[in-house]
């Protein structure tokens, strides 16, 4: 049996830059750990699978170590395999998840979620969660539903600086952690760290913003935002604070399609 397979670069207009994922359309489901064991060989942060279900399509997002509820890159990535290579021609594309109904459309070379909003709240800070950031203290420290702890530092240089120890990040009970602050040229920078789930740093992330949204609307009084996730790779990401829903707009290019060879 063979599978297509798409590799897109997205939150970005620019090869190689913004976040790198797998997208393998499927007629029927495979079973999870085939799914898993796809991702695991693409060693990219996500790898996105979706059957066509009547005018929706089923999402599914795995790590190379786990199944996770929510990933925005891959879901831009989705769209534009969808749009692209698949002659979908409505305006917008509805995404059945784990985390409900997730919608994108289309905006000249933008693609626009719609996913629900993650606000945080104050939270305890973990035994050693500043300590493997590599960090003596920070501003506030939030949590999101999302699982992600939400570490706020005093400038972008602060957050560039970042330097943790994955190994012992890893023993924090979290989906992951988010580093933010102001930023220089834009609203606000970010960085992501996962290696409970697999990804030590994420270039850039969707669904991170579904928490820092409504945190730096709140904090600039402002719903209509533009942030740069400053990972190595960096992206950049256009953002809209809608209340219980969060709009986040990316771009997108494509690096390879091929074929996988299941025995």
């Amino acid at each position: 049996m063979t599978l297509p397979i798409y590799q897109v670069d997205a939150f970005t207009s620019h090869l190689f830059q913004g976040n790198p994922a797998a997208v393998v359309p499927l007629e029927s489901w495979l079973s999870k750990q085939e799914m898993l064991h796809i991702a695991a060989e693409n060693n990219l942060a996500e790898t996105a699978f979706f059957v066509k279900s009547g005018v929706d399509f089923d999402l599914k997002w795995f790590t190379p170590a786990v199944e996770i509820d929510l990933c925005g890159h891959a879901t831009v990535a989705s769209a534009k395999v969808i749009y692209d290579f698949l002659g979908y021609e409505e305006s917008e594309i509805r995404f059945q998840s784990n985390s409900g109904l997730l919608t994108v459309r289309k905006d000249g070379s933008k693609f626009i979620l719609n996913f629900p909003a993650n606000a945080p709240v104050a939270s305890t800070i973990p035994e050693g969660l500043l300590q493997h950031l590599g960090l003596t203290q920070a501003v506030e420290v939030l949590k999101g539903r999302t699982n992600d702890y939400v570490v706020v530092l005093g400038s972008q240089a602060d957050v560039a600086a970042v330097s943790p120890d994955f190994r012992a990040l890893k023993s924090v009970d979290a989906r992951g952690v988010i580093v933010t602050a102001p930023g220089d040229e834009v609203d606000f920078v970010s960085r992501f760290f996962g290696p409970a789930v697999g990804v030590d740093e994420d270039p850039v992330t969707g669904s991170a913003h579904t928490v820092l949204v409504p945190y730096w609307a709140k904090k600039l009084n402002k719903t209509e935002l533009f942030a740069r996730q400053i990972s190595q790779r960096g992206g950049e990401l256009w953002l809209q604070s809608l209340g219980d829903r969060v709009e986040i707009a990316g771009e997108a290019v494509v690096y390879l399609k091929g074929e996988i060879f299941l025995s």
